[in-house]
């Protein structure tokens, strides 16, 4: 398939518009209207029904397909233009808001870094397509075991820490003055659900058999001290490393003893690194 015509494609499914598609793209909606046709002829499929626009059946399978496939070429661009390019001085570093603990700010040079704290799951493509030079992802995880991540091209991972895992609830719950919890436990508790700020609970689910951990609160950001506060005020329960959980004002930050987890980071990177992310990643391993 004609990359091109894929990427028109998306684009006039997530709009569900072609005319704001052309918009977005920079074509007239005529071109945007031959490409759609030229990609159902290519397939022998119709994807995109016109009043309304909206996907196929065959056009949602095609969706399914086209963002990996997608972010596969813009990561084998940025991968043959990092090799070409010659070493940067500075360094952009993606990373979970969790993941961003004491151990990595060390570790970063006193000028030329950008931090962007995105959605855990975004991290990967950040580096695959260039846009970070290094990423740092998190998650709950047995001791020693990596995390298992998308995959979104060839990328180089390595844990560079893990501590343990601290549940976070108001000081006024019943569980407030326990010495440790069992996740079993609590599976039926009222739980935030912060999948880019917190520990995400589908991990917490797949720790737990794949089940439990019902949402009282959907949390989307990524700020961390707006989950704790909310966690504080008692919306719900939510699990934090330990040094994250510790010592907050109003809340107890009780240990979970059952099943043997922790929270792992790790970083992540894209070919042979060089300049200040070589430093850095060499500083991070250091640290294990």
């Amino acid at each position: 398939m004609d990359p091109h015509l894929l990427r028109t494609y998306v684009t006039v499914a997530r709009l569900a518009s072609f005319s704001e598609a052309a918009r977005e793209l920079g074509y007239t909606q005529s071109a945007v209207s031959q490409h759609i046709a030229a990609l159902e002829q290519d397939l022998g499929a119709p994807l995109l029904t016109r009043r309304p626009v909206t996907p196929t059946p065959a056009g949602e399978r095609l969706l399914e397909h086209a963002s990996p496939l997608l972010l596969r070429l813009e990561a084998a661009r940025a991968d043959v233009v990092r090799m070409a390019a010659a070493p940067s001085h500075g360094l952009t570093l993606a990373t979970s808001s969790t993941a961003l603990g004491p151990r990595v700010l060390a570790a970063l040079p006193a000028s030329g870094v950008t931090l962007r704290v995105l959605p855990r799951d975004e991290v990967p493509a950040a580096v695959a397509t260039g846009t970070a030079d290094l990423g740092l992802v998190d998650g709950l995880a047995a001791p020693s075991d990596p995390l298992r991540l998308p995959d979104v091209a060839p990328l180089t991972t390595y844990g560079v820490g893990e501590e343990p895992v601290c549940v976070l609830l108001p000081d006024t719950h019943p569980l407030a003055r326990r010495t440790g919890l069992r996740l079993a436990d609590l599976a039926d508790a009222r739980w935030l659900d912060a999948p880019d700020a917190g520990l995400p609970l589908a991990h917490l689910r797949a720790a737990n058999g794949g089940h439990g951990f019902r949402t009282a609160l959907r949390y989307e950001g990524t700020d961390l001290h707006a989950l704790i506060a909310v966690a504080a005020a008692g919306h719900g329960l939510t699990l934090l490393p330990r040094r994250t959980a510790t010592g907050v004002p109003g809340t107890a930050a009780v240990p979970i003893t059952e099943p043997r987890v922790v929270h792992r980071t790790e970083l992540v990177h894209a070919g042979v690194l060089g300049g200040t992310a070589a430093g850095v990643a060499d500083a991070l391993a250091e640290r294990v």
